[in-house]
């Protein structure tokens, strides 16, 4: 297995270097934040041990640009800070694992174990499907440059569509992973949610990408299609998102 190590602290770098090195990893090490994007960039490694404060940027910027680049190799990122609000940025820009100095080198291995584990699969801190855009984090959801205003439970049934592309999704299963075990009521609350999001995703902009599969469920497709309708329809939104002017179902 292949290892980068980014850390500009020659004797921490040395330290990790020699230690993963004794554990049977080819290690590489690289000083500076523009050095290790250049490096993962060049180099297919099967994990990146990365610190935060870097010369030239940190390692929030490298996460952000490699996975940019499609680059998907796990990060287990190291930091002397504490403050909770940079492990949840860390974690939200792409990083994997975050793990605090001073640490344990026996817990560093078998985190970096448990990433390796995991393998390389795409991991996006954004979702795009076609001109549909959704940002996690944030709670943020756009067609094209538009945003989208979604109610919370209108977010979450986008997100697991935004996530299994291509896939038809039985009502059931659209239950089971946006309702708590507290839901008692019927399936028939998922086709109203689903029309909600029609009126906000795809009848405003004159297309349809999320379709009805019968006697299946629903399915978001990669790209959208005009609606053969021609367009909005009395009562939807305009093309600017929500309307203001009347609720848009209920806010769950």
């Amino acid at each position: 297995m292949r290892v980068l190590v980014v850390e500009d602290e020659k004797r921490m770098a040395t330290l990790l270097s020699r230690g993963l090195a004794e554990d049977g990893y080819a290690v590489d090490v690289v000083g500076d934040g523009a050095e290790a994007v250049w490096a993962a960039t060049e180099v297919s490694y099967d994990a990146i041990v990365l610190d935060l404060m870097l010369p030239v940027m940190d390692g929030f910027e490298v996460c952000r640009r490699l996975r940019a680049a499609g680059r998907w190799a796990p990060v287990l990122m190291l930091t002397a800070r504490t403050d909770v609000a940079d492990r949840i940025k860390g974690l939200d820009v792409g990083a994997d694992d975050y793990l605090a100095k001073p640490f344990s080198f026996g817990e560093m291995t078998a985190r970096l174990r448990a990433l390796l584990r995991r393998g390389a699969t795409e991991r996006p801190a954004v979702l795009a499907v076609g001109e549909l855009r959704l940002d996690p984090a944030a709670r943020q959801a756009w067609r094209g440059a538009v945003e989208l205003e979604l109610s919370p439970k209108e977010f979450a049934i986008l997100e697991l569509f935004m996530r299994n592309p291509r896939q038809v999704l039985s009502r059931a299963r659209i239950v089971e992973h946006v309702w708590d075990f507290a839901y008692d009521g019927t399936s028939n609350v998922v086709d109203q949610y689903v029309g909600y999001l029609r009126r906000k995703v795809d009848r405003p902009f004159g297309v349809e990408q999320l379709e009805t599969v019968r006697g299946a469920g629903y399915r978001l497709r990669d790209t959208a299609t005009v609606d053969p309708t021609g367009g909005p329809q009395t009562g939807d939104p305009p093309a600017g998102g929500t309307r203001r002017d009347a609720p848009a179902g209920p806010a769950v």
